[in-house]
């Protein structure tokens, strides 16, 4: 019981990617601030200063709306989430631990860590694949929305830290 799940000004979360939760520490500063609304409270958790006490929220609504971005910055997270953990080259669905990234474009030939030029792969597989082009991914590697990847990060299960997150989560 660490987080604090956080909540933009529209009811909807800050973020999926990953799901917008703050330590509660900073959840205390954004409640001092009065830069939010409480929604829902631990129970029988309470910090205190010199000055000043409070219960300790699980859920806050922000005050001021927080613009999401509509196309997700890379990151190896949000790759292995768009490849939904499956290997491009044999297809294998694996667990996070035995993923690795192959660039398509091996870097060596000029190729970027990014969205056109990364997919999941397994450690098999990319080795083989080394740093030759020989071998083509089943799926192109392209750039998602941050709603696609969103929609897939719901589909997955989600770490519930709080009963009153599952309302938030649609657990």
């Amino acid at each position: 019981m660490s987080d604090t799940l956080v909540i933009n000004a529209d009811g909807q979360l800050v973020s999926y990617l990953p799901v917008s939760a703050v330590h509660w520490q900073e959840a205390v500063m954004y409640v001092y601030k009065e830069k939010c609304q409480v929604i829902e409270w631990y129970d029988n958790w309470v910090v205190r200063s010199v000055n000043w006490e409070t219960r300790v929220p699980a859920v806050i609504m922000l005050k001021d709306y927080l613009k999401r971005r509509a196309t997700p910055r890379y990151s190896k997270a949000g790759m292995y989430l768009r490849d939904l953990y499956t290997c491009q080259y044999c297809e294998a669905e694996l667990i996070r631990a035995n993923l690795t990234v192959d660039h398509v474009l091996p870097v060596s030939k000029g190729g970027t860590l990014e969205w056109n030029n990364c997919v999941t792969a397994c450690m098999p597989c990319n080795t083989a694949k080394g740093n030759k082009q020989l071998m083509k991914p089943r799926v192109a590697p392209y750039t998602p929305t941050y709603f696609e990847l969103a929609k897939k990060r719901m589909q997955m299960p989600l770490q519930v830290k709080h009963p009153s997150w599952e309302t938030w989560l649609k657990v």
